[in-house]
């Protein structure tokens, strides 16, 4: 029987799903809720597959578990910048991500956008204190803006789709153009979007070359009171250039699911720490940020896909199979 060691396995939600796909394929599962590290690594040995959430794979931990023997780590989550692959390739070790439905991020990025060009952050904290004047809450509608959407992939193409039925003239910017999005959007230089959009969302993948893709240049190049929003990675925004463009007021509005530096806060309760996370403090007291924490990937359909892609692609690669979320 295959075996695979869970690490930061969650019982309120992922553990249904383990249940029952473990089950299914006829894994053995080890488990601890608890995130890897240098002290708990251990726990892994004679498991040669390892599953993890977005915790940090450095150097250091992934030569111990090349140690302990271990053979391929897959990440429940798509993103991978969190696992160091260069020291995986080195190792002789494989990484894998995993996909999961496009509809939930793409969803919660239309939300975003209505609830930043609508002032919503606002609306709801006036109504709190049962101030319901209207000055300062004046919104705007989404078909009389043009949204540039960085990233064509199944998330953003889902992302164009929906935008599609409100309206707006859309641009797109990928290195590997897609048919399907033509059918909606024009693809475009990223000058382009920057002079033309009003509003501009990300949906790529943080690599090392499109760290930082908006920086202090980009964001000077784009229109007077754009919006920006960003559910994919925290790193291709340049952190410090977004508070500046937000207090010039060159950005109008932020909608932000993730952030730089988020490792060790999300999916926490810090609520009596102090957090060494200036940015973040920043960023949440501006009136016009919506700052959530990287949620729009959690739904009941995107928990369940994640942990059975994780499942499958560690399969996969033990039975030589053709793995889809190979990574390395």
């Amino acid at each position: 029987m295959m075996k695979i060691f869970v690490y930061s396995y969650r019982e309120f939600d992922e553990a249904e799903y383990f249940q029952k796909f473990s089950k299914e394929y006829g894994v053995e599962l080890g488990i601890t809720t608890d995130d890897p590290t240098m002290e708990n690594a251990h726990l892994a040995e004679g498991y040669e597959y390892v599953s993890i959430i977005t915790t940090k794979i450095d150097e250091e931990l992934m030569e111990r578990f090349h140690e302990l023997g271990v053979k391929m780590i897959s990440t429940r989550t798509i993103g991978y910048d969190h696992v160091d692959i260069a020291a995986a390739k080195r190792l002789g070790m494989h990484v894998s991500n995993v996909s999961y439905s496009p509809e939930c991020v793409a969803d919660y990025t239309v939300m975003l956008m209505l609830m930043s060009i609508r002032k919503m952050k606002r609306i709801m904290q006036r109504e709190e204190i049962n101030d319901f004047s209207l000055p300062g809450i004046q919104g705007r509608e989404l078909p009389n803006f043009t949204v540039g959407v960085l990233g064509t992939g199944r998330i953003g193409r889902a992302v164009i789709r929906d935008l599609s039925g409100f309206g707006c003239k859309i641009y797109a910017y990928d290195k590997y153009e897609n048919d399907e999005v033509k059918k909606y959007a024009q693809y475009a230089d990223l000058d382009t979007i920057y002079r033309e959009c009003d509003l501009i969302t990300l949906h790529m993948p943080l690599l090392e070359d499109n760290f930082h893709l908006i920086d202090g240049d980009a964001i000077g190049k784009m229109k007077d009171g754009v919006v920006i929003v960003n559910t994919a990675r925290g790193g291709l925004i340049d952190t410090k250039a977004l508070i500046e463009g937000i207090e010039s007021g060159k950005i109008s509005a932020a909608g932000l699911d993730v952030i730089e530096d988020e490792f060790g806060m999300y999916y926490y309760d810090r609520k009596s720490d102090v957090l060494k996370k200036r940015d973040l403090y920043i960023l949440r007291g501006f009136p016009n940020v919506i700052v959530t924490p990287h949620m729009a990937f959690y739904t009941d359909q995107a928990v369940s896909d994640m942990v059975k892609n994780s499942i499958l692609s560690c399969m996969y690669h033990a039975e030589g199979k053709e793995d889809p979320w190979a990574v390395v």
